[in-house]
């Protein structure tokens, strides 16, 4: 059973005007960030739908984007994003578009090397009242909201993965809230998300960073409310 929290109804702390369209689009674009690991050199957002139409007028554009510079939902700094991401020589573009099998409130956030190279792709949605989910990691179904801490992994498949990561967490004493892997063909990539009840510690971290032919390691806290 989930408990309604005061949160759920008047929605998060945030720079407005909308919870979906402002703040939703904040956290989607922090989060993403989060994955991706760092600042980006180029990043290209595509707008689906409701967010194409009208997310100009709630300030979606700049939300999404001073999410990706490290903005948070109550930070004023949001109102200037354009202005901060050209002093940090981020590269932006954004696209509008419609498309009847998208979320009415999705993005996709790519993020490019500076010679144009595509390194990542993010789909996410904005749910309503701020909540988010990120739905795909490159091509990859995901269900990551937030709400938890999370433990994103790229690998190689191979037999004993799951059983070796899940040993390390299970050794800090964390219970594992849900687990998901996904994989487009035996032994090849693949993408394991697990949400946790706590943070793992940075040893952990490494621990698992040394397995073989693990491509990439997110420990992620989960968004503040």
């Amino acid at each position: 059973m989930r408990y309604i929290s005061i949160f759920d109804i008047i929605g998060p702390i945030m720079i407005g005007p909308s919870s979906s369209h402002t703040a939703g689009a904040i956290r989607m674009g922090l989060f993403a960030r989060k994955i991706f690991g760092k600042k980006p050199e180029k990043v290209i957002f595509k707008l689906y739908n409701s967010f194409a139409k009208t997310g100009r007028g709630h300030g979606t554009d700049k939300g999404i984007l001073g999410g990706i510079l490290g903005f948070d939902v109550s930070d004023a700094g949001i109102k200037h994003s354009f202005d901060f991401a050209r002093e940090q020589g981020v590269d932006y573009s954004f696209e509008y578009l419609t498309m009847d099998y998208r979320h009415p409130n999705s993005v996709d956030i790519i993020f490019l090397n500076e010679t144009g190279q595509e390194l990542m792709k993010i789909s996410a949605n904005s749910l309503g009242g701020g909540e988010v989910q990120i739905s795909k990691i490159d091509d990859f179904s995901t269900d990551i909201r937030g709400d938890y801490p999370v433990l994103i992994l790229v690998y190689k498949d191979r037999q004993g993965v799951l059983s070796k990561v899940s040993g390390l967490i299970q050794e800090q004493g964390v219970n594992i809230a849900s687990l998901n892997c996904e994989r487009k063909e035996k032994y090849k990539e693949a993408v394991m998300t697990i949400s946790l009840d706590s943070i793992l510690p940075d040893e952990t971290i490494e621990e698992i960073k040394k397995l073989p032919d693990m491509y990439l390691v997110r420990n992620i806290e989960r968004l503040e409310e």
